[in-house]
């Protein structure tokens, strides 16, 4: 199914304690490049994350943002520094009896010193966070991907209509052709004939000179191939395969066909044909440049 190179996914879950954002965003390249915008704590997760996105993606510039955020109080760990508790104890309970004060200490109380408790972040369980990002990666992977098979039907709409264009033009070429080669024939004939009427020659011969020199701009050979590459177009078009650089090679293909029926040309309306036909095959060109 055809893809294009320009996608954008996004998903967003609570998993764990953990509320977890992937966005997944594409653009056209040659080959698949990949960039990563991940939490520095989470940096571990970056050559998973891309084997993943690589098995979705086989071209473009993608690039993944990943957010990671621990539900208040998740990812500590509260601990009493007894050390710390007993000594505020025993002093408060040592100047209550050398002043004469009662000793009103509380656990409530207590708490509220400095230092009494400890806050420390809990070790990261690797393997827990990345099954959790990779669901939620895989979720936002999966919507990229729709979005690119959309818009790659788009393309294939675009292409088509295109190339159904050219083939008109093609057989308006056809069409044209006899009557081109036959003009080109008589004047050919009439310019030998002129240049060589004091000479003593053949007038047959003169007529098949004209003939041979005719059939060289016969574009018989070209039209039959551009035929060909505009089948294997559309037969690409609805592959399932990967596509991209085996339809940039068939448009460079189509494009010599045209220029060299250019070339041939002896007629006006070829030419005005010719030019229509090489504004189609660019069009086509740049669109294919988006697809996968």
């Amino acid at each position: 199914m055809l893809r294009s190179m320009t996608g954008y996914g996004r998903s967003q879950k609570i998993l764990n304690g953990r509320d977890i954002l992937v966005e997944i965003r594409s653009v056209n390249h040659r080959y698949y490049e990949y960039s990563s915008r991940i939490p520095r704590a989470y940096a571990y997760i970056d050559d998973k994350l891309k084997a993943l996105l690589k098995s979705g993606i086989s071209r473009g510039k993608v690039e993944v943002s990943v957010t990671i955020n621990n539900i208040e109080g998740r990812d500590t760990e509260i601990g009493i520094n007894k050390g710390v508790a007993e000594g505020y104890v025993k002093a408060l309970r040592s100047i209550a009896g050398e002043l004469g004060l009662e000793d009103d200490l509380s656990l409530s109380k207590l708490i509220k010193l400095p230092d009494v408790f400890t806050i420390q972040k809990t070790p990261d369980n690797e393997e827990e966070i990345w099954s959790d990002v990779s669901e939620v990666a895989s979720e936002a992977l999966e919507r990229f991907v729709a979005m690119r098979i959309t818009e790659g039907e788009k393309l294939r709409s675009d292409v088509l209509e295109k190339a159904d264009n050219i083939l008109a033009m093609v057989e308006k070429v056809e069409e044209l052709s006899p009557r081109t080669v036959e003009n080109y024939r008589n004047r050919l004939y009439q310019k030998l004939k002129e240049v060589l009427e004091d000479k003593n020659i053949d007038e047959q011969r003169i007529v098949t000179e004209a003939a041979v020199f005719s059939e060289k701009i016969a574009v018989d050979e070209e039209t039959v191939r551009l035929r060909s590459h505009i089948g294997q177009l559309r037969a690409m078009l609805s592959s399932e395969e990967t596509v991209g650089r085996k339809l940039d090679f068939i448009v460079q293909e189509m494009n010599r066909e045209v220029n060299t029926i250019g070339s041939k040309a002896q007629d006006l309306d070829v030419t005005k044909i010719v030019v229509d036909a090489k504004a189609e095959i660019e069009k086509i060109r740049e669109q294919i440049q988006n697809i996968e």
